[in-house]
C-alpha cells in the first residue's frame, strides 16, 4: 500500500518549479555560456587577463566586499536599535530602511552624485577637509594621490563613490535578514546569562552574537551578491574612468554597445564563475557556523 503524502500535488508543483527555474535561470545561463564558448580559450584568456578587465574586476569585487562588510556592521547596529528599543519615530526609521528597495537605482545614483560631488552638501566638506589635510601634512605617494582626488572630485568620480553607492543598495538586505532572527531570540537567554553574573558586553559577545552570526553571514552574502551586479546607481557616481572607476557590469554593457557579443559573454561568464565560487565558500562557512551553534 502506497503512503499518502500530507500535501498533495507534489508532482505538479515540482514540475512547475523546475520549468519556471529553467525558463528564468537555467536556459539564460546556458545561452550565456554557449555564446561565450564560441570564442577559443586563447581569446578567453586574453580578454579576462587584459589590464582593463583586471582593474574592473578588482574594483567590482573589492568594493562589493568592503560595502557588504560595512553594511553588515551598520545593519547589525540598526537592527539592534529597531528590535530592542521603543522610541518615537521607530516605525518611520524602520520604513526608511526599505527606501533603497523602492528607489530606482538610477535616481539613487544621481542623488548620491549630487550629494558627494565637489559642490554637493557632503562633497564640499570632504574637499575642505582634504585640502586642510594636504596643507598640514603634505602627503606623498598613494595617499597624496587619494587626497588630490578628494580635492578635485569630492567622494564622487572615484572608487570611494563606488563604495558609497554599493553600501547604499546593500544595507537593507542585512537589516531585513537580521530583524526576524533577533525578534525571535527574545530576552530570556540574556536575562539567564545576566543572572549568572555576565556583564552586558559579555552577554552580547558570548551569547547573543554567536546566534546572529549565520543570519549576519546571510545578509552579507545577499548584500555582496547585489553589489557585484549593480549598475544603475554606480555609473553616475563612479565617473566610469577606464582602469580607475570602471566596474564589470559597465564594461559588459560597453562591449554590447560595440556589438562585441562574444567578448561581453566571456566577461559575464568569468564574472559569474568567480561570483559562484565566492558565494559557495560563504554559504559553506555559514553552514559550518550554523552547525556549531546547533
Amino acid at each position: 500500500m502506497s503512503r499518502r503524502k500530507v500535501i498533495p500535488g507534489f508532482g505538479l508543483s515540482m514540475g512547475y518549479s523546475v520549468a519556471y527555474l529553467s525558463l528564468i535561470i537555467l536556459i539564460p545561463l546556458a545561452a550565456l555560456f554557449i555564446k561565450a564558448a564560441g570564442l577559443g580559450w586563447d581569446e578567453w584568456w586574453n580578454l579576462l587577463t587584459s589590464p582593463r578587465v583586471i582593474a574592473a574586476t578588482k574594483l567590482t569585487f573589492g568594493a562589493s566586499a568592503a560595502a557588504a562588510g560595512v553594511s553588515s556592521a551598520l545593519g547589525l547596529l540598526v537592527t539592534w536599535v529597531l528590535v530592542r528599543y521603543r522610541f518615537p519615530g521607530r516605525r518611520v526609521l524602520d520604513a526608511m530602511v526599505d527606501l533603497p528597495f523602492a528607489l530606482p537605482t538610477a535616481v539613487a545614483g544621481i542623488t548620491l552624485t549630487q550629494i558627494y560631488a565637489p559642490n554637493g552638501w557632503i562633497g564640499q566638506g570632504i574637499v575642505k577637509v582634504a585640502t586642510l589635510f594636504k596643507n598640514i601634512f603634505e602627503p606623498t605617494g598613494w595617499l597624496g594621490e587619494q587626497i588630490d582626488t578628494f580635492i578635485t572630485s569630492g567622494a564622487a568620480y572615484s572608487p570611494v563613490g563606488v563604495f558609497i553607492a554599493l553600501t547604499f543598495i546593500g544595507f537593507p538586505f542585512v537589516v531585513r535578514t537580521l530583524q526576524p532572527v533577533m525578534e525571535d531570540l527574545g530576552n530570556d537567554i540574556e536575562e539567564a546569562a545576566a543572572t549568572l553574573g555576565a556583564g552586558r558586553w559579555t552577554v552580547f559577545r558570548r551569547v547573543v552574537f554567536p546566534l546572529l552570526v549565520p543570519a549576519l553571514i546571510t545578509g552579507f552574502t545577499l548584500a555582496f551578491a547585489r553589489a557585484i551586479g549593480e549598475y544603475g546607481s554606480v555609473i553616475f557616481i563612479s565617473g566610469n574612468l577606464p582602469m580607475k572607476t570602471e566596474i564589470l557590469p559597465l564594461l559588459i554593457v560597453a562591449q554590447l554597445e560595440q556589438f562585441h557579443y562574444g567578448a561581453a559573454a566571456v566577461i559575464a561568464s568569468g564574472m559569474l564563475i568567480v561570483s559562484f565560487i565566492l558565494l559557495f565558500l560563504i554559504n559553506l562557512l555559514q553552514r559550518r557556523l550554523d552547525w556549531r551553534n546547533r
